[in-house]
């Protein structure tokens, strides 16, 4: 069962392509309030909204090491990480200026 974040931040996705094998890899930085922890982000549900006020859910199945290895001092320092996820609903794609915030 996924865990919910309490919706005081936003995130930017600054860019996205599908995973190989499952879901999308979105690369965000945080836009407003304070940098997760890697564990608290890990199975959370994110409500995705998109520039034109489309809406999908994205559930955190874990982080890409495409960036670099993931770490709370990391994230904390650039404001930025790489997430994999899986989509729920939405007729298009998370992509490039879509949000995420808490549910």
């Amino acid at each position: 069962m996924a865990k919910e974040h309490d919706g005081r931040m936003v995130l930017q996705v600054i860019d996205a392509l599908d995973h190989p094998y499952s879901g999308r890899i979105l690369r965000v930085k945080v836009r407003h309030g304070k940098a997760p922890s890697a564990r608290d982000l890990k199975g959370v549900t994110l409500q995705a909204t998109g520039p034109e006020g489309q809406e999908a859910k994205v559930t955190i199945l874990g982080f890409s090491l495409t960036g670099g290895k993931v770490s709370d001092e990391r994230i904390r320092d650039t404001g930025r990480m790489d997430l994999h996820v899986e989509e729920e609903g939405g007729d298009e794609p998370v992509s490039l200026q879509w949000t995420l915030s808490g549910v």
